[in-house]
């Protein structure tokens, strides 16, 4: 038990100097999440469809879709935007077809301004869920929407994919490594992320972008 104990005290004081050697860069990403927000309505847009393409796919796809993409995310009709093919996407018909759909719905419901309402929800909980369970919002989640509101400067949410998790299960923050499949799951995990970052003194957002690159090599997502 001791020896146990130890090993586990090892792995944190290596977690912790990890976070010390990588944290002016996590901080300096963290701070681009939030000039997105400052950028307006384009650029959040651009954000939300960049979530939308990463869901079942890669950080690095999204990215390259994105900017295969470019203008048509805001004038780019469902055949326009299949050349998200370029990107090497997986799901290139629904995910061109959520793009517009979502396009069209932020247009007509929102008159485009995504900034002003996003800041007409002031609870977290309730911003997430805006997103997650929006039926104009096309292809996303809990993780997908919190991933989206981390990457346009809020704080607080964990993006609960497969490098976090299998992250959190190593740490024994959780005891399986299963995908949080409703709002109730997600958060119980979400808050045991929380508690476990209070336990350690990493903020949250930063040991969120921390665990993810020690499992890809990348500040990236």
């Amino acid at each position: 038990m001791k020896e146990e104990r130890k090993s586990y005290m090892s792995k944190i004081e290596d977690l912790k100097k990890e976070h010390s050697l990588k944290k002016r860069e996590i901080r300096n990403r963290l701070r681009e999440f939030r000039e997105t927000w400052e950028k307006g309505d384009e650029a959040i847009f651009r954000e939300l469809c960049f979530c939308i393409l990463t869901a079942n796919a890669s950080a690095q796809m999204g990215i390259n879709c994105i900017d295969n993409i470019g203008d048509l995310l805001l004038k780019g009709s469902i055949r326009d935007l299949k050349r998200i093919r370029c990107g090497g996407h997986r799901f290139p018909n629904k995910r061109s077809e959520f793009i517009v759909k979502t396009r069209e719905y932020i247009k007509n419901d929102l008159e485009f301004r995504l900034k002003d309402k996003i800041e007409s929800i002031k609870d977290s909980h309730e911003m997430r869920d805006f997103f997650a369970n929006n039926p104009g919002i096309k292809g996303i989640g809990y993780k997908e929407s919190s991933h989206f509101l981390r990457n346009i400067g809020f704080k607080g949410y964990a993006i609960l994919d497969k490098h976090i998790l299998k992250s959190l299960h190593e740490f024994g923050v959780i005891k399986e490594i299963e995908k949080p499949n409703t709002k109730k799951k997600y958060i119980k995990i979400e808050d045991k992320m929380k508690t476990f970052s209070k336990k350690i003194g990493i903020d949250i957002d930063e040991l969120d972008l921390l665990l993810w690159s020690r499992k890809t090599g990348k500040i990236l997502k």
